[in-house]
């Protein structure tokens, strides 16, 4: 408390507790806005009221709406050169930009505590989750972004917009997650003025564990991706209805396509026998079309097929008949999730919002999703224990009706489709040391701000930088304080400067990944990076078994290194070629690392293990019986 300026101090006659700033803070009255400018007389003739100007927007400030999806590749989406129908998105990037060395953290709670604050996921406190199980007694770990690192939604709502946001939350800790609360690291407590969706990183999309502002409601049975959509159409209208003309910020997340993949059987059917080529060809088509559209140079190729992957033509033919629905399941989801998308666009449109709205658009929170298993995945549990492969797969043959239905509760696709839909990058969801983990597609869609309708840009970009970039766009400046809290140095950096000019210089020179045990660095178009074995795949096949993995060694660690200008695809190591730049790019590591509070390092066999977080009523518990416990109907995680 010493450290806050101008501290109020009054002494309360009763109990003698000091109340200072940053409990005047707490009843929502700002430091710097309190200063009276009238005159007080002993009587109302010789005084002077004084009222403050309400806040407002800069004057022609946009609407702001930003959409984050989950766990699509780079890959998927038509918009560039995926195989599965986006028209909304299509549409969107053909009159905006397309964004193509935009990255984010390779999995999703630090992807959106980084998106949120436009700080790195450890300066906030989420190298992790905030789940019970996947977070720490620790700075960069507890997963409780502190009150100095304020939201894109506090300072816009500062500054006169309306704010609200739709779908999946995913940093309120478990344990402030009931009705009880408390409600400071809700939605409503971080900037929303409302807020409809789920809390944690995985919810049953027809029975979601639904919150609408501070409770949890009952859903109706629908889809949650349309009843996120009717709530955020509403939000506007009534918005606009009270308060015409003021500008409004959206946050738009749906579950979607995370696991599980539960859509109407209408957007699946048309994709049936689309992909019985399966997913080598899936992989080179894709690439040829991200080619046609200048995503990518001429000369790019493809990755080797992961060692993991079985080549298609091999499988069998009941292998091949699953493996195909699991995709033809995802491709209709992501088609579903993008007309609902266009019902708000379109909405905006109708209602003569859309010219003067700016849109982002990341396509996926991380790269495609390895958590499907080599297999795919119908009910079986992410840390699910004692079966083998051909059992799972015997499983999902007998149940194929099931896929992406209400019945299948953790529907995922398997591994192959992850790396296809990925193309033309390697590796996947929580791989940080690998550009499938953290390079996702964005669009950026302005029609008052964009000349340039469907250009690309190729400027190294990261998720911290959509909170300056929004800042810069809407003429607003990042605040010192938000509630009397002094406030961090916001750490991303604003790219508006290449709305008009496709050669900017990119502003984000150096930035760290780390994502239990996966880890890189980057400065300047170089990348050096450690994939952390034994990775989550040995872990989990250790669970049940009598085979333990090795114990973790983050020394023996293989670093490699790649000039991502020359191969963004990460196809050419370079560490034997260049050693002093590959000890330079460590020695940045480390120091990165210490200044977002990334130590200690914590790798998935101290999850599965439960070193970490294993206190109160949960002690003693393995994984598999948390995961249980927070995803059955109503729990914290779902």
């Amino acid at each position: 408390m010493k450290n806050f300026k101008n501290s109020i101090a009054v002494k309360s006659p009763k109990k003698g507790l000091l109340i200072t700033a940053f409990l005047i803070a707490q009843l929502g009255i700002a430091q710097e806005k309190t200063e009276f400018k009238g005159t007080i007389g002993k009587t109302l003739a010789d005084s002077k009221e004084y009222w403050p100007d309400p806040v407002t927007a800069p004057k022609g400030a946009p609407n702001i709406v930003w959409i984050l999806l989950d766990d699509v590749g780079f890959g998927a989406s038509s918009a560039f050169g995926g195989l599965i129908n986006t028209p909304t998105f299509d549409n969107l990037a053909n009159n905006g930009l397309r964004y193509t060395n935009f990255h984010t953290t390779a999995i999703c709670a630090p992807t959106r505590a980084a998106l949120l604050t436009g700080r790195n996921s450890g300066r906030v406190h989420v190298s992790g989750f905030s789940h019970t199980i996947l977070s720490a007694g620790f700075p960069g770990w507890d997963g409780r972004i502190p009150s100095d690192k304020g939201t894109i939604a506090e300072i816009l709502r500062d500054n006169g917009y309306n704010t609200f946001a739709v779908g999946k939350y995913g940093v309120t800790p478990d344990e402030d997650a009931t009705d009880a609360g408390p409600f400071d690291r809700w939605p409503t407590g971080k900037g929303f003025d409302h807020f409809y969706g789920f809390l944690g990183s995985q919810t049953d999309q027809y029975n979601p564990d639904l919150v609408e502002d501070q409770v949890h409601i009952k859903p109706d049975g629908r889809h949650l991706n349309e009843l996120i959509t009717d709530k955020a159409i509403s939000y506007i209208q009534k918005q606009q209805k009270a308060a015409p003309g003021k500008p409004f910020f959206l946050y738009y997340a749906p579950g979607a396509v995370h696991a599980p993949h539960q859509v109407a059987e209408k957007w699946v059917e048309p994709y049936k026998g689309k992909f019985d080529e399966g997913w080598d060809v899936y992989r080179e088509k894709v690439l040829a079309n991200q080619k046609k559209l200048g995503i990518f140079p001429q000369n790019a190729g493809l990755p080797d097929r992961n060692a993991l992957i079985t080549e298609w033509k091999k499988l069998t033919p009941d292998q091949k008949k699953v493996y195909a629905r699991f995709m033809e399941v995802y491709a209709g989801f992501l088609t579903y999730t993008d007309y609902e998308i266009g019902r708000v666009v379109d909405y905006l449109k109708q209602s003569g919002q859309l010219d003067n709205t700016l849109i982002f658009v990341a396509i996926g929170d991380n790269g495609a999703s390895k958590e499907g298993t080599l297999q795919g995945t119908i009910n079986q549990s992410l840390f699910a224990q004692g079966k083998t492969d051909e059992e799972n797969f015997q499983s999902n043959l007998n149940n194929i009706g099931e896929i992406g239905t209400a019945k299948g509760l953790n529907t995922n696709y398997p591994l192959g489709w992850a790396q296809a839909t990925n193309a033309p990058f390697k590796n996947w969801k929580q791989d940080a040391h690998s550009e499938g983990g953290t390079r996702n597609p964005l669009i950026v869609f302005y029609p008052n701000g964009i000349k340039d309708k469907g250009g690309i840009r190729n400027q190294y970009s990261h998720v911290t930088d959509l909170l300056p970039t929004t800042l810069a766009i809407a003429g607003i400046k990042a605040p010192e304080y938000i509630k009397g809290i002094k406030q961090d140095i916001i750490q991303g950096s604003s790219f508006q400067a290449s709305l008009d000019n496709p050669k900017a210089e990119s502003l984000h020179k150096v930035q760290y990944y780390y994502i239990f045990g996966n880890r890189a660095i980057y400065k300047d178009g170089w990348k050096a990076s450690a994939a952390h074995l034994p990775d989550s795949f040995a872990v989990k096949k250790s669970l049940g078994s009598n085979e333990k993995p090795a114990p973790s060694n983050f020394d023996t660690d293989v670093w490699e290194l790649y000039n991502l200008n020359e191969d963004f695809n990460e196809r050419n190591n370079l560490a034997k070629k260049y050693p002093e730049k590959l000890a330079e790019l460590q020695k940045l590591f480390d120091e990165q690392a210490k200044e977002n509070n990334l130590y200690p390092l914590i790798d998935w066999q101290d999850v599965y293990n439960r070193r970490i977080h294993n206190t109160g009523a949960d002690k003693g518990k393995t994984v598999s019986d948390l995961i249980k416990q927070a995803t059955k109907p109503g729990g914290t995680n779902n």
